[in-house]
């Protein structure tokens, strides 16, 4: 049985005979989802999860013919 460490909270965190590269594992003391990067030394870093389904960026009130250039400050309104 292999110990790797937390990279969240430094907690020693127990890693099976049958643990591979490339596994998940949650930490029992934080609650971390970490990936087995190595096992020679045992390693272990923060999962990177990829999103099932990227959100489109929707805005309802978009005006595609704002300028960037005009200067919208309301603080220096003209009398």
């Amino acid at each position: 049985m292999a110990i790797a460490f937390c990279p969240d909270c430094g907690h020693r965190v127990k890693l099976g005979s049958g643990t591979r590269e490339g596994q998940l594992v949650i930490c029992p003391n934080c609650n971390a989802e970490l990936e087995v990067i190595s096992l020679d030394p045992p390693e272990l870093d923060w999962a990177y999860l990829e999103p099932e389904e990227e959100e489109e960026y929707l805005d309802e009130d978009w005006d595609e013919d704002w300028d960037e250039d005009e200067d919208w400050d309301e603080e220096e309104e003209e009398d």
